[in-house]
């Protein structure tokens, strides 16, 4: 728990206050709670927060997801694509799991996500093939459409 030291201006908080709070979206689906902060050691900015979704299953959010921290929440300004996640076509029938994100190496910028549609079985398709993201990811095609891709 954190302490206010005397003269500690009002906007400022120490980052173990954070950890723990409840990760939300603007519809209000949780994704886990905070775990870490993550500072940019030469800028000394928040540049992303570990969240903790449970057993061994924690994933990086960079800052450009975080909205604000509330009292008891981290508001997120989008929701995020993780791994586990169910994927569905346009139509909301089932095509398979995501699998693994592949990020821009330089900027942490998600490219593509392989998504897993059986046992050994996963094709990968770029963001932009991406509708909507929240407790699924909605792809803009139809599960036809998707089990023709190579």
């Amino acid at each position: 728990m954190s302490v206010k030291l005397e003269g500690m201006p009002e906007n400022i908080s120490t980052a173990d206050s954070f950890t723990g709070k409840t990760v939300i979206d603007r519809e209000g689906i949780e994704y886990g709670k905070v775990k870490h902060i993550h500072i940019n050691s030469e800028t000394l900015t928040v540049s992303g927060v570990t969240i903790h979704q449970g057993f061994n299953k924690d994933y990086f959010l960079s800052e450009d997801y975080i909205d604000k921290f509330s009292d008891e929440t981290l508001l997120l300004s989008r929701p995020p694509v993780r791994t586990g996640i169910p994927v569905t076509d346009i139509d909301r029938h089932k095509v398979g799991k995501v699998k693994r994100l592949h990020r821009n190496p330089d900027t942490n910028e998600l490219e593509s996500i392989e998504i897993s549609d059986g046992l050994m079985h996963s094709k990968i398709l770029s963001k932009s093939e991406i509708w909507g993201i929240g407790e699924k990811v909605i792809l803009r095609m139809t599960k036809e459409e998707f089990k023709k891709l190579e």
